[in-house]
């Protein structure tokens, strides 16, 4: 029997050095982000749950979802991912503090801590995440560790509302 488990993405970020994103579980039930000057993020999803293939860890349903952040718990709650881009956001709340990521254009998301844009994400769901921290937004570790993570888990980016219409309509077309 061979292994499936696909080898962790190593991505180098400018602020916080190596940053590993791993996927465990035959289904992807586990990604784990981890980096020398990030804490270790485990979000996991629960087992015998339905997976969605467009989503990195099969779910947006937050009764499904735990994530812990150095051992910590924190309340994770994906949107529904519907027609609106804003739909596709993810909150977390951990330590105190309210995280965002919401797409903001097709290919990027934005991460919002308590309302403050700290950075811009994009990922295909691949576990690759590219980040681009925002001049003067003095990103903490803690804030990275939960983007990566998000970005990693559930992609990023969205169509506008338009473009879904344009596309649903165009399938009824002859």
């Amino acid at each position: 029997m061979t292994d499936t488990t696909p080898l962790p993405a190593a991505v180098e970020d400018d602020r916080f050095g190596a940053i590993l994103i791993e996927l465990a579980g035959e289904h992807g039930e586990t990604i784990t982000v981890s980096g020398e000057r990030i804490p270790r993020t485990v979000l996991t999803r629960a087992p015998g749950v339905a997976v969605d293939d467009h989503i990195a860890i099969g779910t947006r349903d937050p009764r499904h979802l735990t994530l812990t952040v150095d051992g910590r718990e924190a309340t994770i709650k994906p949107g529904k991912g519907k027609l609106r881009r804003r739909t596709y956001r993810v909150d977390v709340r951990c330590a105190g503090t309210s995280y965002r990521l919401v797409p903001d254009s097709i290919p990027s998301s934005r991460l919002l801590r308590d309302g403050k844009h700290l950075g811009d994400f994009s990922s295909d769901g691949d576990r690759r995440v590219l980040a681009e921290w925002r001049d003067g937004a003095a990103p903490e570790p803690l804030d990275a560790a939960i983007a990566y993570t998000l970005a990693a888990a559930f992609g990023t980016g969205g169509q506008p509302m338009w473009m879904m219409l344009v596309e649903t309509v165009s399938e009824f077309l002859p």
